[in-house]
């Protein structure tokens, strides 16, 4: 399942990710609710896909991201992006913030995102959405995978189903310092004359 609101930018990884039939896409009324409904489903599933537009939709749903690296929750934002032969063409596109640069969207998840990439071509492109994978289910993170809208149609040798299942190692709990942490909320409720537990 992945959460998205179509846009230009996104379009054609759309019809690309239709075409795969154990897919489900849930379509949104704006990025913002978008993102929140994937960190929703990644609190209850493990991890969450949401697909949005270059900067418009990006930026829309930056503070929902936020909010899954603070709770250290796996979110996999991917957004479409401007063409590949746009980059260093001192053109302005629309969607844009009106800069010839179009940058500024990959440093704003930057800030939230355990990992970020934008994919130019299709030759590194597999590599880099299975280390942005990887990378977010181990430090339980948001990743951010932003691919160049002429480019999901392409077909490539690279590109194919995993030749075996990601395995991600758990990092192990320090049995010391949970059995700290355990005697100490102890003590906090044994002590407390009223004690309510908010979980969350």
């Amino acid at each position: 399942d992945y959460f998205c609101v179509p846009g230009d930018f996104n379009l054609v990884l759309l019809d690309q990710l239709l075409l795969d039939k154990r897919l489900r896409i849930i379509n949104c009324c704006n990025e913002l609710n978008a993102a929140y409904a994937a960190d929703g489903y990644g609190r209850a599933r493990g991890i969450g896909v949401v697909v949005v537009t270059f900067t418009v939709g990006g930026l829309s749903a930056i503070n929902a991201v936020a909010g899954a690296f603070s709770d250290d929750i796996p979110l996999v934002v991917i957004s479409g992006g401007p063409n590949s032969n746009d980059f260093g063409s001192e053109r302005v596109l629309h969607h844009t913030i009106g800069r010839t640069d179009f940058g500024q969207q990959l440093e704003c998840f930057k800030q939230f995102c355990c990992f970020s990439t934008v994919i130019k071509s299709v030759e590194n492109g597999c590599s880099k959405i299975d280390e942005a994978l990887a990378k977010g289910l181990l430090e339980r993170k948001p990743v951010y995978i932003e691919i160049c809208c002429n480019l999901p149609a392409i077909e490539h040798y690279s590109c194919g189903p995993p030749r075996s299942n990601m395995n991600i190692v758990a990092q192990p709990s320090n049995s010391k310092n949970l059995a700290d942490a355990v005697d100490a909320v102890i003590h906090v409720l044994d002590s407390a004359v009223k004690p309510v537990v908010v979980a969350g």
